[in-house]
């Protein structure tokens, strides 16, 4: 520490004697610092701070920074980190108070590795305090590959996690020093397919825009406060995102007054001219000068060592580059970067995965889990109960913890944590994820394409077993952010269909036509079309990918020891049948608030190990009160859902999700849940202002314990 002091008394002397006083005059505005500094700068120096990885300029005591890091659902990509689960999963908790504390101990452990990072000499990448999430997108269509990194299908429910993980991240909006940078991506309209993610143009209409595609991102620019907000890939109506004067002038920092830094995609800039993408400029230094005047601050590649270029052909005005630097600046400042204060460097490097996050990890997990299907009762299982554990995934902890994910040390397989419960547990995979003949030349996960077992070797190892938990699903190895894979069901890490593999599926038959009860856990960061398991199996528990703690997670609901209260952030449909084309952007047949036909397993819904019923809705003193009944003879949690319809709509959604409350309601009792009604409820789209506006009229208000099964109550709301 002694060591660093020194070399930061050098370094801050050695600024001074440049004189350069006011940029290191703490008293001054970060603004007016920033400014100062960027006065001083050349030409060269402002290109090397403009990238990502930015570099260190010694003579103005400036050091190093890297821009990228990633903390989707714990620190990725930089070691040892608590992995809690991916961002649907969590979205399936509706619990946005536990995602906000999730988010504050993911920032913890940041500032901790942080600090680790600065003692050894230098920031790369994934080892800075910007991290570039929550992703916001909307979950539009079940085949994406990326649709596991959001908060699902519907814009309130994904501005409300948003949110809660902006405060969680950043803390303390007004403190003189910002913990973190929360990074709202990706601005705007983007949701696949990934194999077109760098050529294709969106074109939406307004009413789509407005009403489903940006309200998440306005929220989370105007009541969150986020940092930072990085463009997409694609084109949006003729021009490349991160160049769109109406995304990022019109809108971002026009009507929404967003004062923080934006940033590229990684490498998006190179879309702009390299052929068989957008081809909308020329050559680098084209696109780079385009960028720039659009108000990208920082670029995640290397385009922007073309800044000098730029500026020498006119290409560039350098007032619009330090324009951008001074937001730059400022926003190192203010996180203590640049003057190196740290309000968390006491925090412990034994903080990182520590027995408190893993209890967090485990809460987290838990609330995920969406029962989806109980015969019978047969859940939770009996301490009697004669069980085997079998399934690809039944053994994988890797898979658990999906993309993006950091190293941690105490990751359980399903196995491993069954194990503990039951030491003598039969367990074996007996088949892949998918059929062993599929398998690309070049792939190295061993078990996605293991042989499956002969039908009498299976049954002969489950000899004297009456229930079968079998661990399936796919894998982030198969739908993920552009892969190279192309197999029946996948392509590019997006999927051509959402039924479970074949594979599985038999042998699901198998076992049932074979008199065994099956329990069902499906790992996916999607929807799965899951008809024929609904007669092959007893039971569907849905898991996600549900981080470190996901096995003993899995093991509290199987075992009875919490009773399930997730509810699905997305619509289980038949098949791809019900699907509109995938490279349609158009909401029409999307989603539960536009979809007119038979889901399978709809938006909110999820099953308990209790029952509830709702009593009766109405409106009173401005609020909807809805009264319920725990029926069942045990404890539990049930998430009461309110949906709005405007009456005279024909063309807006059939219902929209505009609240919702997690109530612990005890065994036999009834509860009264009250949700205020405020302009925001009755935001409705208006032709006459081309905006979602608090709208005069006739209103449907709905609650109940998913979108198809609630009671209503007609409100008439004066504007």
């Amino acid at each position: 520490m002694r060591k660093a002091f020194v070399v930061l008394v050098v370094t801050f002397s050695a600024a001074l004697s440049a004189g350069a006083q006011t940029f290191l005059d703490r008293s001054l505005s970060p603004e007016v610092r920033a400014r100062d500094l960027v006065s001083r700068l050349t030409l060269e120096e402002k290109a090397s701070l403009a990238t990502n990885n930015s570099q260190a300029v010694e003579r103005l005591g400036i050091k190093e920074y890297n821009w990228w890091s990633e903390a989707l659902h714990g620190i990725g990509f930089n070691g040892k980190a608590t992995s809690f689960p991916e961002p649907v999963g969590m979205a399936a908790s509706f619990d946005e108070s536990l995602v906000h504390e999730v988010f504050m101990a993911i920032s913890d452990e940041g500032r901790v590795k942080f600090r680790q990072a600065r003692q050894e000499g230098e920031i790369k990448v994934a080892q800075g305090i910007t991290f570039w999430t929550p992703n916001i997108n909307i979950f539009r269509d079940p085949r994406w590959g990326r649709g596991m990194e959001t908060y699902g299908e519907d814009p309130f429910l994904t501005g409300r996690m948003g949110m809660a993980v902006v405060s969680g991240l950043q803390g303390d909006p007004d403190a003189p020093v910002l913990k973190a940078h929360a990074c709202a991506k990706h601005f705007a309209v983007h949701s696949g397919p990934e194999y077109e993610r760098h050529s294709i143009d969106v074109n939406v209409s307004d009413r789509d825009l407005k009403e489903t595609y940006l309200p998440a991102f306005k929220e989370l620019v105007t009541k969150a406060g986020v940092q930072e907000v990085m463009t997409a890939y694609n084109r949006f109506r003729g021009i490349p995102c991160g160049a769109s004067p109406y995304l990022i002038d019109t809108l971002l920092r026009g009507e929404w007054g967003f004062k923080g830094l934006i940033t590229s995609d990684c490498w998006a800039l190179r879309d702009f001219y390299e052929p068989g993408k957008h081809g909308y400029a020329p050559d680098q230094a084209t696109a780079v000068a385009m960028a720039i005047k659009a108000g990208v601050d920082t670029e995640c590649g290397d385009a922007y060592h073309a800044i000098p270029e730029a500026v020498q052909r006119g290409l560039l005005d350098e007032k619009d580059l330090d324009r951008n630097l001074e937001r730059l600046i400022t926003a190192r400042i203010r996180l203590g970067e640049f003057d190196d204060i740290d309000p968390w460097e006491d925090l412990p490097d034994s903080l990182v995965e520590c027995e408190k996050h893993l209890a967090l990890a485990r809460r987290m997990a838990r609330e995920s889990l969406v029962l989806l299907q109980n015969k019978g009762g047969i859940l939770p299982l009996g301490k009697e109960s004669r069980i085997a554990l079998i399934g690809p995934n039944c053994d994988d902890a890797r898979m658990l913890l999906g993309n993006y994910a950091g190293e941690p040390q105490k990751a359980l397989s399903l196995k491993e944590a069954m194990k503990k419960i039951r030491p003598d547990l039969v367990c074996f995979n007996a088949c892949g994820l998918m059929d062993s003949s599929f398998r690309p030349a070049e792939w190295k996960e061993e078990s996605v394409f293991a042989p499956r077992m002969d039908d009498g070797e299976i049954l002969k190892r489950l000899e004297g077993i009456d229930t079968v938990i079998f661990a399936g699903g796919i894998s982030y190895c198969l739908e993920a952010e552009e892969q190279e894979i192309d197999i029946p069901g996948f392509k590019g890490g997006d999927r051509t269909d959402i039924e479970l593999p074949q594979v599985q599926r038999s042998l699901l038959k198998m076992l049932h036509d074979a008199g065994k009860k099956v329990i069902l856990v499906n790992f996916s960061g999607s929807a799965m079309g899951l008809c024929p398991e609904t007669e092959t199996c007893e039971a569907i528990l849905q898991a996600w990918y549900p981080g470190q703690e996901g096995g003993n997670a899995i093991c509290d609901i199987l075992f009875g020891q919490a009773s399930p209260s997730g509810k699905l952030p997305v619509t289980f449909y038949k098949s791809v049948d019900q699907l509109p084309d995938f490279r349609s952007y158009d909401m029409k047949g999307r989603t539960y608030r536009f979809f007119s036909g038979e889901s399978l397993f709809p938006f909110g819904y999820g099953l308990s190990y209790t029952q509830f019923k709702y009593l009766k809705v109405k409106v009173r003193r401005g609020r909807l009160i809805v009264k319920l009944r725990n029926t069942g003879s045990r404890d539990a949690e049930e998430i009461v859902q309110m949906y709005v319809r405007k009456a005279d709509d024909t063309q807006g959604p059939s219902k929209t999700l505009r609240g919702f409350k997690r109530v612990n309601v005890k065994a036999g009792k009834k509860t009264r849940v009250r949700f205020d009604l405020t302009p925001e409820t009755f935001l409705w789209w208006s032709e006459k202002a081309g905006d979602m506006v608090p709208l005069a009229g006739e209103y449907e208000l709905m609650a109940g314990g998913s979108s198809s099964e609630t009671l209503g109550a007609r409100y008439r709301f004066k504007g």
